[in-house]
């Protein structure tokens, strides 16, 4: 690919300057007169059932327009399972959830209002961890299970708190046992968490007088949200229009749809006027959907030379109150439940479990950071008990082409990242052969830590995206498609795709950011590292259509058969005489003719893309497909062991990329993921009491790795293109984060002498588990 001369190249993101000022908006900034704004009343108890709602002080508060309870809707919501009421009616599943709505004309009126409201509730019994969840006679967070509707895959039990059940099988247990000359076995676990993006959700929701309902929203799926609402409320799609404009960070978490539909019941209980809701930190912590938790079982055997025969692998997810997406994330993690290694006899279960704890959506790799964690502190339990090298234990195991993966796909060297290759640089990089314990001082102690870590695309088969590029008069062109920009830059790596294929300079394409499905080509959602693979992908075919086009009048203007002709630097040219030519700008509104006759019109090409081989996950057996992309880390810490306080001094990632599109953006993108993943990692959790209620809900008690924290970052990309993809661009938003926690629970580990297995690893956690102190919160 020596011959790009945009795409591999680092330049400056396009709304940079926007951001940079100030001028960016996002949907919390927007206001305008006659506004109402909606206020929540949310619940004091984790399980409880709602005796009565006291509205009679709110109502004395100035400017409250209406209060809603659970009476005020009927309809259950869920993408998974339609388990969920927009407003909790009768009964209250966990800390947070919302229980009642204050409109009012100005925001402090709305929160004095909430504010003001008594709620009586009757506690109930709590389910505070899966394994809690399937005890026998544990209190059931869903009697009605079996009469809730569920999409297709997802397998509730009634009568459980098993809100969904996925089997994977390949080959045969009985030989891998007897083959096992080693066996070990490796327990995790972690409390669910929250994904602390910048901006908190909001929404804003107006039924106009012709009958259409706007919601603009900060959401990661404006197309969802426009289905889902169709579907609550039995709405015609046409009728439904959502905006978005940028959104200030979302790591999956606003992927999910809570706010939007408490909007619209809002909008519609005064007369459809605008209403605008947006979550106050703690709101955005507790009351919107988290961080999935996990606790999960992994048991391995092999060979005495290390070669893996069978695992025996149990995941029980922690989905919290309501089903939402969680059971989808267990499904992605299913689908990959072995992390990135060769096992030709597999047995592995995968739950989703009820719980009384904040229902979980979408988080920064989607499930696979968790089954990650699993997966490398068992491959860390069994290089010990071989008494090898983790490192080569890893690498005698990695998949290569000619593997299977578990869902028994058949794995080349296009639909599987180079592990192998990774592997190799991660040794170099991170020093492994020189050392990987030593002792600093008579009380610190430095080492390493690795892990390795794949990831498939995890996404609906039927998902698409679409594109539009048209000309303007001067020969530039706009970009528009419905990926969301997140911030992670996608659409300017889109832009530069779009330059590529037409052979322009980046600042000749134009891209649109606010998202109006109305009139914006559908993407899915942007989620699962998708956008520049199907973004990109529809881009290139709106190119192509956009350049047919040109081709096609600048043939009648230059008298030569289209397939003659080139395009490039704003010019349809003969390929072989260059010379003759015409520019786009004489041709892209169509070409007038010097007499006045005139052809053509308006240049506007359209593109759309739905990645091939995608099918539904067998719930019995597991068969999906169809791409995976892989990546090896490191972490070195310095562990004080007079108190176990640490620091970690060095984080490493080497990542598949296929071909890395923009160089400074994907740095910054994995550096990012690294960041999260060790903040996940060592200090970010939800603590909850006996009670099931969170006693974090703050950032002032909830630690977020800060600023003057971070360590020193390397993030090195190899180049094995995927052929499907746009110029062979391969996955990596997420992959800097999927293995950080478990590298860093590896090398933490390794200096404390102690098997690590239970996130975050607090230098409290390190000092219990060395002392075989009991920790005392759930």
């Amino acid at each position: 690919m020596d011959h790009l001369e945009v795409v591999g190249k680092s330049i400056l993101k396009k709304e940079s300057p926007d951001k940079a000022t100030g001028r960016a908006k996002y949907t919390g900034d927007y206001t305008e007169s006659g506004l109402l704004h909606a206020a929540m009343v949310t619940s004091s108890y984790a399980h409880a059932n709602i005796l009565n709602i006291d509205t009679s002080a709110a109502w004395q508060v100035k400017g409250v327009r209406t209060i809603l309870t659970g009476e005020d809707s009927h309809v259950l919501t869920g993408e998974e399972i339609r388990d969920r009421p927009i407003i909790a009616k009768d009964r209250v599943r966990f800390f947070g959830e919302t229980v009642a709505v204050v409109v009012a004309d100005t925001e402090a009126a709305a929160k004095q209002a909430a504010y003001s409201m008594i709620v009586q509730y009757e506690p109930l019994q709590v389910v505070n961890s899966p394994t809690q969840a399937i005890r026998k006679g544990a209190p059931l967070v869903h009697p009605n299970l079996g009469q809730y509707k569920a999409a297709d895959g997802v397998n509730p039990i009634p009568g459980t708190n098993v809100a969904s059940l996925i089997k994977i099988r390949k080959g045969q247990m009985e030989k891998g046992w007897s083959d096992s000359e080693v066996v070990i076995e490796n327990t995790v676990s972690f409390a669910p968490s929250d994904h602390a993006a910048m901006e908190t959700r909001s929404a804003v929701a107006e039924i106009r007088p012709d009958g259409h309902i706007v919601i603009e929203t900060s959401s990661q799926a404006p197309f969802a949200v426009k289905k889902y609402m169709g579907l609550y409320f039995n709405i015609e799609p046409g009728w439904i229009i959502v905006k978005t404009p940028f959104v200030g960070g979302g790591y999956g978490g606003k992927a999910a749809i809570q706010l939007e539909p408490i909007a619209y019941l809002a909008s519609k209980a005064v007369g459809g006027r605008k209403v605008k809701i947006i979550n106050t930190r703690e709101e955005d912590m507790v009351t919107s959907p988290g961080h999935i938790g996990l606790e999960a079982r992994v048991k391995l055997g092999s060979t005495s030379k290390g070669e893996i025969t069978a695992a025996e692998i149990i995941y029980w997810f922690d989905g919290g109150a309501y089903n939402d997406k969680s059971s989808d994330v267990a499904r992605a993690a299913a689908a990959d439940c072995t992390g990135p290694y060769a096992i030709n006899n597999l047995y592995c279960d995968c739950m989703t479990i009820y719980t009384n704890h904040p229902y979980a959506s979408a988080y920064r790799g989607y499930g696979h950071a968790e089954l990650t964690f699993a997966i490398e502190r068992a491959m860390d339990a069994l290089a010990e008990k071989l008494g090898m090298d983790p490192l080569e234990l890893r690498t005698m195991n990695i998949v290569t082409p000619g593997d299977t993966s578990p869902t028994r796909n058949m794995l080349n060297s296009s639909n599987l990242g180079d592990l192998r290759e990774c592997m190799r640089r991660l040794r170099n990089l991170s020093g492994w052969d020189e050392w990987k314990v030593k002792q600093v001082d008579a009380n610190k102690v430095r080492s390493k830590g690795i892990s390795c870590g794949w990831k498939n695309s995890s996404m609906d088969p039927n998902a698409s995206s679409g594109a539009i590029v048209s000309f303007n008069p001067d020969g530039s062109l706009n970009l528009e498609c419905g990926v969301v920009e997140i911030g992670t830059g996608t659409k300017t790596v889109l832009a530069q795709i779009l330059a590529e294929r037409m052979k322009l300079d980046p600042s000749q394409i134009h891209v649109k950011f606010t998202i109006d499905t109305a009139i914006t080509p559908e993407h899915w959602k942007t989620v699962a590292s998708r956008g520049t693979f199907m973004g990109g992908r529809a881009v290139l075919k709106a190119a192509d259509d956009a350049i047919r086009q040109l081709l096609d009048i600048a043939g009648c203007v230059l008298r030569v058969d289209p397939e003659d002709l080139e395009v490039g630097w704003g010019k349809v040219f003969v390929r072989s005489d260059p010379a003759v030519h015409v520019d786009f700008k004489d041709i892209c509104y169509g070409y007038t003719y010097p007499n006045g006759n005139s052809i053509g019109g308006q240049i506007i090409g359209r593109g759309h893309y739905i990645q091939r081989q995608m099918t539904y996950l067998n719930p019995e057996t597991g068969e999906v497909g169809p791409e995976w992309n892989v990546s090896a880390q490191a972490v070195e810490i310095e562990l004080d062991i007079s108190d176990y306080n640490y620091k970690i001094l060095k984080a490493i990632s080497v990542i598949d990329a296929g071909k890395v599109l923009n160089p400074k953006g994907a740095e910054g993108q994995v550096m990012g993921a690294m960041s999260m993943g060790l903040s996940f990692g060592n200090r970010e959790t939800f603590i909850f009491n006996d009670q099931g209620i969170v006693l974090n809900p703050t950032l002032r008690d909830y630690p977020l790795i800060r600023y003057g924290e971070n360590p020193e970052y390397i993030v090195k990309f190899i180049e094995n293109p995927c052929l499907e993809a746009p110029f062979g661009a391969r996955a990596l938003g997420e992959h800097g984060l999927i293995g950080m926690p478990a590298a860093l629970a590896s090398a933490l580990s390794r200096a404390a002498g102690v098997h690590l297995n239970h996130l975050p690893l607090f230098p409290e956690r390190i000092w219990r588990t060395k002392m075989r102190v009991p920790y005392d919160t759930v």
